[in-house]
């Protein structure tokens, strides 16, 4: 297969396939005029890449993968994104909880929502406010001095 077959199977465009090819992750054979070919062992690699890429890895990691000599060296980069995915899963959900907090507030202005404001302090480890506490940032901006 041509590289742009093979790059318009996956939606990629043909220099991406270059550039991977330039940094080790792809070597196709090589037909007449030094044409690239894909066979269906490099369309396997361009999906795992392809996919690598989407669950986050980074082109470094993926030549660390397909170089490991040891299977166990290329479970330990998954390991290493998958704690880093849970990571952002978790911010993710706990920015969601906020937002969702500040939508669910019955008051118009969630800023001044008890409920809300306790939310907040929580997620960045304060004491809540005082019901009669004035709140910050709630009224005109202060003026800078």
């Amino acid at each position: 297969m041509s590289i742009g077959a093979a790059a318009a199977r996956f939606g990629l465009a043909a220099h991406v396939l270059r550039h991977w090819e330039a940094v080790g992750l792809l070597a196709p054979a090589r037909a007449a005029g030094d044409r690239r070919r894909y066979g269906t062992a490099d369309l396997h690699r361009i999906a795992i890449i392809v996919r690598a890429k989407e669950a986050g890895l980074g082109l470094d990691d993926i030549r660390g993968m397909f170089t490991a000599a040891d299977p166990a060296e290329r479970r330990a980069v998954l390991r290493e994104r998958r704690a880093e995915l849970r990571r952002r899963i978790a911010a993710a959900r706990a920015s969601l909880e906020i937002v969702e907090c500040a939508l669910d507030c019955d008051r118009e202005d969630f800023i001044r929502c008890a409920h809300f404001q306790s939310a907040i302090a929580e997620r960045a480890g304060l004491p809540a406010p005082r019901p009669d506490s004035p709140i910050p940032g709630a009224g005109a901006p202060a003026a800078l001095t």
